[in-house]
């Protein structure tokens, strides 16, 4: 928290008519967190400093903030200070506030695959007509995109067809116009309590509500999302359901058919992203097949072959949908390329794709078992083919999720809190590590040593708090 925002306090205080001031300095932490002006896990200053601040007196320092912590608002960590937690079921995201540090894929050092991409590309070139592909195309991808794409989908949903496919710009722009469409003003996205961020800025950008629901080791529990059904406010449920960014869980068939019979007795969409699901190992059956009138199963080409690749495949409930969806995101992104369009369809065709599919899960593999050795299977929770991890912080050890992600981030690991997760402003105590982007395994194994001794030291030594 700045000294901006400090005196704002202050003001608020001087002005104030009649209101104790333990109590108004409660409100004006429930107001910041609302308006995310505050953010889960953010720093609060220490009692004397906050008295000293706003002219009050240590009494009531320390009572505004035991009202605070009443109301759920805020924790204490002995050593550490104290902190925002502000818990709440329903969030209206804020824009500008969301941690969006990008989840890298492997990239496999193996110059014979690295050629075989290349030579690919460059037959793709060659054998087109290059003026079609510079031309307006109507939205969703030709018949031949789709029927490479159903190669592809037929991994997972052997029953898609191409009717209800249509070829993206990527899954984050597919879950734009599937926000922009199926979530009416007023109605909320339930969404797990520990999410994709980028769920929580698209809500953001359009005002959409985010009903977090309480999750275990499986995923969603059950009986929150049913209760969030009968209220009648639920317009549709977010999911990652394997390989889930950032847990790395991947959900049991049996919370899959429970949740999919919630959604089908309420009638509520279901948004699949399935964008880890080629690099996992026989995942569970999916939503599409569980519940194929409600559900938009999302799958894409960043996670396994790379980010700059653009291309995503989006199988809708039916003809009719897919028509409606497909009107919405030509008006966002107007098509997706069709020069990305042909070279995944020649990848896909020609096993390219496939190729690195399996190099980059042989690799992610070979560095989780780096990071199981080096962290310990007790402090991590990891999937074999994901390029994350979720490694779980010791409480003895005082660190802010936070904090931490700061500083490792400062010394070149990838490391984000917990709190850019969050969808109900009470973040575990965790980060999530990620592995994947230029570099090698000596490279992520010395990442590992300073994650080690950064987090068995205690957190006020090593940031130099007092």
């Amino acid at each position: 928290m700045n000294n901006t925002e400090l005196q704002r306090w202050t003001r608020r205080l001087r002005n104030s008519k009649g209101q104790p001031a333990y109590r108004l300095i409660a409100d004006l932490i429930a107001e910041d967190v609302d308006s995310g002006r505050l953010q889960a896990r953010d720093r609060l200053p220490t009692l004397r400093d906050l008295a000293a601040a706003t002219g009050i007196n240590y009494t009531t320092a320390a009572r505004a903030y035991a009202e605070a912590k009443n109301r759920g608002l805020i924790d204490s960590h002995p050593g550490s200070g104290t902190f925002v937690k502000g818990k709440t079921a329903s969030v209206r995201p804020s824009l500008g506030s969301y941690e969006m540090t990008m989840n890298l894929m492997i990239e496999p050092a193996i110059p014979t695959l690295i050629e075989q991409v290349r030579d690919s590309a460059i037959s793709v070139l060659a054998q087109k007509d290059l003026y079609s592909m510079l031309r307006y195309q109507a939205f969703g991808g030709t018949q031949e995109n789709k029927e490479a794409a159903l190669i592809w989908l037929d991994k997972r949903l052997p029953d898609a067809s191409a009717e209800r496919l249509l070829i993206c710009p990527g899954i984050h722009s597919a879950l734009v116009g599937l926000m922009s469409t199926l979530i009416d003003p007023g109605m909320e996205l339930c969404v797990e309590s520990l999410a994709y961020p980028g769920i929580k800025a698209i809500a953001a950008q359009f005002g959409i509500k985010l009903h977090s629901l309480e999750r275990d080791s499986d995923g969603p529990l059950v009986r929150p999302f049913e209760d969030a059904c009968k209220q009648g406010t639920v317009g549709a449920i977010y999911l990652n359901p394997t390989i889930q960014n950032p847990t790395t869980c991947t959900m049991s068939q049996s919370r899959r058919e429970v949740l999919a019979d919630v959604a089908l007795r309420y009638s509520i969409a279901i948004i699949e992203d399935d964008a880890y699901t080629m690099l996992a190992d026989s995942p569970p059956t999916s939503f599409a097949e569980l519940a194929p009138e409600l559900t938009w199963y999302i799958t894409g080409t960043s996670k396994c072959f790379g980010p700059g690749v653009r291309s995503a495949f989006l199988h809708t409930p039916s003809k009719r949908h897919s028509q409606r969806v497909a009107a919405a995101m030509r008006a966002i992104n107007v098509m997706s390329s069709p020069l990305t369009d042909a070279l995944v369809s020649r990848w896909i065709l020609d096993g390219t794709a496939d190729a690195m599919l399996k190099a980059t899960r042989r690799e992610a593999i070979a560095r989780l078992r780096i990071a199981e050795e080096q962290l310990g299977m007790q402090r991590i929770v990891a999937a074999e083919g994901a390029f994350h991890l979720w490694l779980k912080l010791p409480k003895a050890s005082g660190w802010n999720p936070s904090e931490l992600a700061v500083q490792l981030r400062q010394l070149g690991v990838s490391a984000v809190s917990s709190a850019a997760f969050s969808t109900d402003n009470n973040p575990p105590d965790a980060v999530r590590l990620c592995f994947g982007g230029p570099i090698g395994r000596d490279q992520w194994q010395e990442s590992l040593h300073q994650v080690t001794d950064l987090i068995d030291q205690p957190a006020y030594l090593a940031t130099g708090m007092h």
